[in-house]
């Protein structure tokens, strides 16, 4: 681990748009937002001026339940391609924009409808648990939808004994850990999370004894053995919350963006990440500019065909359905 990484994250040295052009971008966002009718939704990863500009701001679960229930004719969704597909997903009559389409999840891209269907045809009675970060044609194909804070209660709801899970084999196994169902996983992980090493969490552990780790279920069984919780980056946020009078540091074991909205929250305190290299280089291709250019030119746009659309939505339903 680099020496600065022993120091809480600081956002300063980040490449940031100059003062009066952030001005003039947020200024004309806003102003288009109002044209359109929009509704901006930023996820938890996204680069700060992105999360400033953010109507919410919150974890794969929470940006689709403001999604499902907006009034807005826009959605202008700061994220990865899957995000803004289960948006349209939900709100067909919505436009869903988005400011890079090749914002493509690498984990979403592992698994596809092929694979899917290969392990139904090996596990026939199994219902099919899909991550929310796949592709609206898996999530077509896929009995269930989850996320990475409900994907226990989800499984857990199902009445069968066994459960194919795809994409992600880490949150697949985090899941496992908890059922006594027999989980069939797909190889899928999540590279970002996966840059995680339980050596660089051990070493801030040795020197802040005091600190608290919350790392995401994306990482690896090694990194959650070493944690002090587990949790979405929604729930990581509520975990904050409630440990905030029992900690001053926390080392953040997920995506550097989360520590940005953490430290907004939470000025006092402290906050660490295992390693400077854990970024997703994909949630980072939006950018301001393209948001003020998506908008403009209300493109690029998701589109889904209705097919796919109609059998996803049922996925997508049932995993909203469960509390």
């Amino acid at each position: 681990m680099h020496e600065h990484s022993r120091r809480p994250v600081d956002f300063s040295a980040d490449p940031q748009p100059e003062r009066e052009t952030l001005s003039k971008a947020v200024k004309r966002i806003q102003q288009l937002k109002s044209e359109l009718n929009a509704i901006i939704l930023a996820h938890n990863y996204m680069v700060p001026p992105l999360q400033d500009i953010g109507d919410f701001v919150g974890d794969s679960l929470e940006l689709a339940r403001k999604a499902a229930e907006t009034t807005a004719d826009v959605i202008v969704f700061l994220g990865v391609t899957f995000m803004g597909e289960t948006a349209k997903i939900l709100s067909p009559q919505k436009q869903v924009l988005m400011p890079r389409l090749e914002a493509r999840c690498p984990m979403a891209e592992m698994v596809r409808v092929p694979q899917v269907l290969k392990l139904k045809d090996q596990y026939p009675s199994a219902p099919v648990v899909a991550y929310v970060n796949t592709l609206a044609e898996v999530k077509a194909v896929s009995d269930i939808c989850c996320t990475s804070a409900n994907a226990l209660q989800i499984v857990a709801s199902l009445p069968d004994d066994e459960v194919i899970f795809v994409p992600d084999r880490s949150l697949g196994a985090y899941v496992q850990r908890h059922t006594e169902k027999t989980i069939h996983f797909a190889h899928g992980y999540c590279p970002t999370h996966h840059r995680i090493r339980v050596e660089d969490i051990m070493e801030l552990k040795a020197q802040y004894p005091d600190a608290c780790v919350l790392v995401h279920p994306e990482c690896t069984g090694d990194v959650l053995d070493a944690a002090d919780r587990i949790g979405s980056t929604g729930g990581i946020v509520r975990m904050v919350e409630e440990l905030k009078d029992k900690y001053q540091r926390f080392v953040i074991g997920t995506e550097k963006g989360l520590i940005y909205r953490l430290q907004q929250l939470h000025p006092d305190k402290e906050f660490y990440l295992p390693s400077d290299v854990v970024v997703c280089p994909t949630m980072k291709k939006n950018r301001l500019e393209y948001v003020l250019d998506c908008m403009e030119n209300r493109a690029p746009e998701i589109e889904i065909p209705e097919g796919v659309r109609v059998k996803a939505l049922e996925a997508v339903e049932k995993m909203m359905a469960v509390k």
